[in-house]
């Protein structure tokens, strides 16, 4: 079967198929793409006894209702703690002052970390001298550190069932 000078020896459909993805500009992402940069609601019922794996996050010490707070989850491993699009799941919500909770199932038991930021002024960028932030196991976020403590001091472990953790938000 001929279709193309420069294909002979393709069925149509395949030919097709390959067609459309350099065409249309369709991507077919791997099972390892899918597991991260998942944009989720704050559904408090997934934290419910016997609904895990997940992590109960409440969030304290917010200074203000202005603003966005954003939760995200990480794998508690080096090559993905605070990398840029290697957050498993991501929850934005509008601020309040004081307390929050927040719902982040994560894909099997294992150990991941949580970093919280208060973005003040929403506009989605970190402003040092405004924004607010935290992480699993309340490590301490210095200029030495940048702000970004080891993996180590933030990874939890996370069994079959619902996992609560507090988190207290720092400001300079």
């Amino acid at each position: 079967m001929t279709l193309s000078k420069g294909f002979p020896s393709l069925p149509k459909t395949i030919f097709a198929m390959a067609t459309c993805v350099s065409v249309c500009g369709l991507a077919i992402a791997s099972p390892v793409q899918a597991q991260f940069r998942k944009k989720i609601d704050n559904d408090l019922t997934k934290c419910y006894a016997g609904s895990g794996p997940a992590v109960m996050v409440t969030v304290s010490g917010i200074n203000s209702g202005q603003g966005i707070v954003r939760v995200q989850s990480y794998r508690g491993i080096e090559s993905d703690w605070l990398k840029k699009g290697r957050w498993i799941s991501r929850i934005e919500a509008p601020a309040r002052a004081e307390t929050m909770t927040f719902c982040l199932p994560v894909p099997s038991p294992g150990t991941y970390a949580i970093a919280v930021r208060h973005d003040i002024n929403g506009n989605r960028k970190t402003d040092i001298t405004q924004d607010g932030g935290g992480m699993s196991n309340n490590p301490s976020i210095n200029i030495f550190n940048l702000g970004k403590p080891s993996y180590k001091k933030t990874a939890i472990r996370v069994g079959g069932d619902v996992k609560s953790i507090s988190i207290v938000m720092k400001y300079m």
